[in-house]
């Protein structure tokens, strides 16, 4: 009967004991799955700033480096392509996606594609530089080869005088009219931006002026046309984007935004005092609070105009007043490159140091 007992008493001990170590392993696992997915988590490893940033319509985000290609995120981790896997060039320009799914990158060499599987090169073959570094003279016959269908993808011609436009089955070369050339030691009319607007115009920005086209007809914006004097304050196109009100914004490197309404084309930063009295009006550094260098302009979907300026922060404009965002508002420099908001309204920023910040409503955040 003892030994009864002491055998019953020696299995409820084994028993208990068990059950304790069972626990305790059981409570030093149910942190491992966060531990799994944080090893899984990436970010962004460009140090270069983000030209372009796209969300294509399986939700995946597309990010373009000035010098080193292209990443995609997916949700969980990035993947990264470079002229190594054959992108015409490591600078991305703009990211589009079209009616099939392919995205499609304009690069500072060329147009590109990925279907998923592979990169295709679709025109660096045919971009050698011209002898001389002059413009590529391909105005003849233009009127006659352009045309504008919804469903188009328009790209820049790196260095010559059109763009390129693909109309579901193939990337097609179009030079712009005939204009007067301003120095045939530079590539002015090279396309810098790219803005669909109303009434089935799209408007291509360029170094010197800004070409607009709505199928049969086109309007040209130029030094000469506004009566600028290119020794003193020229135009130096470097974004431009047509609003939800039809107003056309031009971001300039150095004079700031012009902003055109109807016929009327005034200089926005100027009336808004964000020149400064010493600026030269060109290339050179300017100074916080003022938007005389503006390389990109987004509206958002409650109706802001933003503005990044490439020495002075990023700007909001609602309609009345202007806000400044600089250092002092959580973002590490004061260059946002590119401007983009996602299908939940969220506003992300593409920076000079390769980073992406998110904007709250008061404060940037540090995205990737």
């Amino acid at each position: 009967m003892n030994k009864m007992i002491k055998l019953i008493n020696l299995i409820l001990i084994l028993t208990l004991n068990f059950s304790c170590v069972e626990k305790k392993s059981t409570e030093g696992e149910t942190n491992k799955p966060e531990l799994e997915a944080a090893s899984k988590t990436d970010t962004l490893k460009f140090t270069s700033g983000i030209r372009s940033i796209f969300q294509d319509s399986k939700g995946n985000y597309w990010f373009g480096s000035i010098k080193e290609g292209v990443a995609v995120y997916n949700g969980e981790s990035f993947n990264y392509f470079t002229n190594n896997d054959g992108l015409t060039d490591n600078q991305i320009l703009s990211i589009q996606e079209d009616k099939e799914g392919v995205i499609w990158f304009n690069t500072q060499q060329g147009v590109s594609s990925y279907d998923g599987t592979k990169i295709v090169n679709h025109t660096k073959a045919g971009f050698e530089k011209p002898k001389n570094n002059l413009p590529v003279p391909d105005n003849e016959g233009f009127q006659s080869q352009w045309m504008k269908l919804d469903e188009d993808l328009w790209f820049g011609a790196w260095i010559k005088e059109g763009v390129h436009r693909f109309d579901g089955q193939k990337l097609n070369y179009l030079a712009f009219p005939p204009h007067k050339v301003l120095n045939l030691n530079d590539n002015l009319f090279a396309v810098t931006s790219i803005s669909e607007g109303k009434n089935n115009m799209i408007w291509f920005g360029t170094y010197a002026g800004v070409f607009g086209y709505n199928g049969s007809d086109f309007t040209i914006i130029n030094d000469e046309t506004l009566g600028f004097d290119r020794n003193i304050a020229p135009l130096h196109i470097r974004s431009i984007l047509e609003d939800s009100k039809g107003r056309l914004w031009i971001g300039n490197n150095g004079i700031g935004v012009l902003l055109k309404e109807g016929d009327s084309i005034i200089n926005f930063s100027e009336i808004n005092n964000l020149i400064h009295p010493t600026s030269g009006k060109k290339g050179d550094k300017s100074l916080p609070g003022t938007l005389e260098h503006v390389f990109t302009i987004a509206e958002d979907s409650r109706g802001n105009i933003w503005f990044g300026d490439r020495d002075a922060g990023i700007w909001k404009y609602n309609g009345v007043t202007m806000t400044n965002y600089t250092k002092k508002d959580g973002l590490t420099n004061d260059n946002a490159l590119s401007i983009f908001e996602n299908d939940k309204g969220e506003l992300w920023f593409g920076m000079e140091d390769g980073k992406v910040y998110y904007f709250n409503g008061k404060t940037f955040e540090r995205q990737f």
